[in-house]
């Protein structure tokens, strides 16, 4: 891709919000010399020092990725906000995919997962899931070559969208601001279709 094309993956906006102080005081902590080790750096970061709600009984339901930093929890999407975030901080240009997974089992509700893409020089979009492994069976860890998501597809219904956007999608958003806890959100997941996907001009 060409400079131009990248150029919308390195924006802030309200979502991605990396000119937040703490934020791109988080961000310039996790710089290292190397592109590659920096973006496993504020992967590690936000996979290991942000609790997954769902996980530790966590209610909060944090958006932003400044929110997300403050509150120190959040679903798998408040976690692709900061680690994003914290990516276009570094000059890294990040993203966002998503899966369409069931929620327990092998049948519905459904919901959707979210998790984040970056682009490293040599090797395009890397796709990397930083939800946490403190849910079992999960080990995702930062490969680039090797593409380590946390979800298998697995049941009739399910998929992984091959695209990556680069900003969340706006009815999710307004879904996730309107979810009051995360108990809110276990009697009603979330479940989306995408909106067109539109390259970069």
């Amino acid at each position: 891709m060409h400079d131009a094309d990248l150029a919308p993956y390195l924006t802030a906006s309200d979502v991605v919000d990396f000119d937040h102080p703490d934020v791109a005081a988080l961000a310039a902590s996790l710089t290292a010399p190397t592109q590659i080790e920096t973006a496993r750096r504020c992967f590690d970061w936000v996979r290991d020092r942000i609790e997954h709600c769902m996980d530790f009984q966590r209610e909060e339901v944090p958006v932003s990725a400044s929110g997300t930093l403050a509150t120190g929890t959040g679903f798998c999407h408040a976690k692709s906000h900061l680690l994003v975030a914290l990516w276009r901080a570094n000059g890294l240009p990040g993203g966002f995919s998503y899966q369409r997974l069931t929620l327990d089992g092998p049948k519905p509700p459904y919901c959707l997962h979210g998790f984040a893409a970056v682009w490293l020089d040599g090797h395009g979009w890397y796709r990397c899931d930083a939800r946490g492994n403190s849910k079992p069976g999960i080990a995702c860890q930062f490969t680039p070559g090797h593409e380590n998501l946390a979800y298998p597809i697995q049941h009739p219904g399910e998929c992984t969208y091959q695209e990556v956007w680069a900003e969340p999608w706006p009815e999710l958003i307004a879904r996730l601001q309107a979810c009051e806890s995360v108990s809110h959100y276990r009697a009603e997941p979330i479940d989306l279709n995408p909106p067109v996907f539109e390259p970069a001009p």
